[in-house]
């Protein structure tokens, strides 16, 4: 005798549920998910502009030496401060890069 697996929709109501978590919305939603997927997507597909938007800007703001100095006023930070602020732009230079290269790949 053989076993005949079915997933009676498991694997679908994963995809919902983690649909439903990362746009952070209430459990109530899960069921609406599966039924008209189009509007959370619409609304996954705007949140991950406005992330790609906000990450274009942070490395703008980060190596932008167009800008004048509004003031001569010197400033000091620690270095473990200052290595802290090469960590983090070389993690999202490296994030926008990655998302670049991806969106010019087939």
């Amino acid at each position: 005798m053989s076993v005949i697996r079915h997933d009676f929709g498991t694997e679908d109501r994963k995809a919902a549920r983690r649909l439903r978590t990362l746009l952070e919305l209430s459990a109530l939603h899960e069921a609406n998910i599966r039924a008209n997927p189009l509007p959370y997507l619409e609304r996954a597909s705007e949140r991950i502009f406005q992330l790609e938007k906000v990450l274009f800007e942070a490395v703008e703001a980060a190596t932008s030496r167009s800008a004048p100095l509004a003031s001569s006023e010197m400033i000091s930070i620690s270095k473990a401060e200052y290595d802290r602020f090469l960590a983090c732009l070389a993690i999202i230079e490296k994030g926008l890069a990655k998302l670049v290269s991806d969106a010019d790949g087939p």
